[in-house]
């Protein structure tokens, strides 16, 4: 276990020091190891080299603070210890698939959570996300009080039975969890919504925000709380974005659902 406690006191040290040089000499000093067996075993437990990794990590920070700050783009490369913006620009444009003169246009990009080691060697896999403006809506439905422990499976059975309860209106629009503030630690209910004003629902406004969203290839319950749970064990822990304390969001179209979490 202390080979575990070094390896992830190395990660710490990277992610502390991403807008600084990073020496192999320091990384294999935490590891207490020459620099040639920490690139190896870097290299065997994650199945990147360490490079790699800085690399991906700094490149899906920068991301965001194109987005949050509006920097210039040559002061954003040395920043992230590009030699230019040319340099900088080409690998910003492999990882995330957009110029980075496009991104506030776009808002498409793509995270790389900062690692963090199990013992059954869990695979760590980016996965992309906009930031999207959308304004104030109102909502109507039906919800109940639940919690982070009891959502999970009183979601879907809530869901459900709404859905066949109204099963001549076009299908639920949104599902909708709320919490008891912005650190998003207590959830507090759950409700089922419609765009279409329905008998004895609830009416619920949305106030307007920018939200994170995660795009779900399907609307499987379980898809849906994969995404939840990989947003809040990989995503959150390194997230550069302020949370807002507005609910969250499951937008369900087009046989996809959009995972949005409220964001100042």
């Amino acid at each position: 276990m202390q080979g575990y406690r070094a390896l992830n006191e190395m990660i710490d040290y990277i992610e502390t020091h991403l807008e600084e040089k990073i020496e192999d000499s320091v990384l294999a000093r935490i590891l207490g190891v020459n620099v040639y067996t920490m690139r190896q075993i870097f290299s065997f437990v994650f199945g990147m080299t360490v490079r790699d990794y800085i690399r991906k990590r700094r490149l899906s920070n920068a991301g965001v603070d194109l987005l949050l700050k509006k920097p210039k783009i040559a002061d954003l490369a040395l920043e992230y210890q590009y030699q230019n913006a040319t340099s900088f620009s080409r690998a910003f444009e492999r990882f995330h698939g957009v110029k980075p003169s496009r991104v506030s246009s776009l808002g498409r990009l793509k995270n790389f959570p900062k690692l963090h080691l199990l013992e059954n060697n869990e695979e760590i896999i980016p996965f992309e996300y906009q930031v999207l403006s959308l304004d104030s809506q109102i909502l109507y439905g039906f919800g109940f009080e639940t919690t982070e422990k009891t959502i999970g499976l009183e979601a879907p059975l809530f869901y459900q039975k709404i859905n066949q309860a109204y099963s001549s209106e076009e299908g639920p629009s949104f599902g909708m969890i709320t919490y008891k503030d912005e650190t998003r630690v207590n959830c507090t209910g759950y409700f089922v919504l419609y765009k279409s004003q329905l008998r004895e629902a609830q009416r619920i406004v949305v106030p307007a925000s920018k939200w994170l969203c995660f795009r779900i290839s399907s609307q499987d319950p379980k898809e849906i709380q994969a995404m939840s749970h990989k947003f809040y064990l990989e995503f959150l822990p390194a997230c550069k974005y302020k949370l807002k304390a507005l609910p969250e969001l499951e937008y369900y179209h087009d046989g996809v659902t959009d995972f949005l979490v409220p964001i100042y």
